[in-house]
């Protein structure tokens, strides 16, 4: 299997881990079956899951859930024009791959060097993820709704653990050692003195500094 192709399916299977996880969290807040696998179907995007389903379990308003699902989500508009290049086909098949816009998608396809092997990255680690995330929330909701303390699994690991896969192929560049590193920092610096989430919203601070060293690398591979 090629490397594109396979940096797609294992971060795929990382995340049918996070895919149980969301369903066993939406079975706990008291979400059904039908409920979550609309949510995991036409969302698609785990963070705004995750947000709008602790809103609710927490008793906030449906205002309150959605609203911040959306913001999370609104993230993924900002891959676009790193995404839109690479997309081929009519206004339908275009439609189709802006659900597909997400953080894991984006990731892969822009480690690549080339745009055909960035295309069938982006098409790849799409598709089996799609396929992993709901197969994955149907499961956790079964196994959270047979089980009295689904803390057991340990599965509160497995969120961070595919965060930590999606860096993997951009570690391999040095604009993506200086932003994982810069990023990393920022979130430890930040932890002790910000709410939960927060840090990791900061983190993304990162991301210009990473921006600014990949077109400099650029610049001087042209000269």
């Amino acid at each position: 299997m090629p490397p594109h192709r396979r940096d797609g399916f294992l971060l795929a299977s990382a995340c049918f881990l996070i895919g149980i996880t969301f369903g066993v969290f939406a079975d706990s807040s008291g979400l059904g079956l039908g409920q979550a696998s609309v949510l995991s179907v036409f969302t698609f995007t785990g963070a705004s899951q995750f947000a709008l389903v602790s809103v609710a379990a927490g008793g906030g308003t449906v205002v309150a859930a959605v609203g911040g699902g959306l913001l999370i989500g609104a993230r993924n508009a900002l891959y676009g024009p790193s995404i839109a290049p690479l997309l081929r086909g009519g206004l339908v098949r275009r439609a189709v791959a802006a659900h597909f816009v997400i953080d894991e998608t984006t990731a892969i396809a822009t480690a690549q060097d080339d745009p055909d092997k960035a295309r069938e990255a982006f098409w790849t680690t799409g598709l089996w993820l799609f396929a992993f995330w709901n197969v994955g929330t149907i499961l956790g909701l079964v196994a959270g709704s047979a089980m009295d303390d689904p803390g057991v699994l340990g599965l509160d690991a497995a969120f961070p653990a595919a965060f930590v896969a999606l860096l993997v192929p951009h570690l391999r560049t040095r604009p993506g050692r200086v932003t994982a590193l810069l990023g990393g920092t920022i979130a430890l610096v930040a932890v002790p003195f910000s709410a939960a989430g927060v840090p990791m919203l900061m983190a993304a601070l990162a991301v210009p500094v990473g921006l600014v060293v990949r077109q400099r690398a650029l610049r001087d591979g042209a000269s």
